[in-house]
């Protein structure tokens, strides 16, 4: 699974938390909740690498200074 997170999937990851604290999960249900957290995570980790890149340093007298240096970017 890629791509962007639906409204669906979000709907679908809590249903899964909702049963597997109720009655629990089937090995079908556990390997879909796996993949239905993992690609959440990988969006929202796209996300925030998006909103990151986007920041600018600027020194006080509001010259931008660049980005971080390469050493701090994973």
């Amino acid at each position: 699974m890629t791509g962007m997170v639906t409204e669906e999937k979000i709907r679908r990851i809590n249903e899964l938390a909702a049963k597997s604290k109720s009655t629990g999960l089937t090995e079908k249900e556990k390997a879909e909740q796996k993949a239905l957290r993992n690609e959440y995570i990988q969006a929202v980790r796209r996300s925030l690498k998006a909103n990151l890149e986007l920041i600018r340093l600027v020194d006080e007298n509001g010259r931008e200074i660049g980005p971080l240096p390469r050493k701090y970017k994973h």
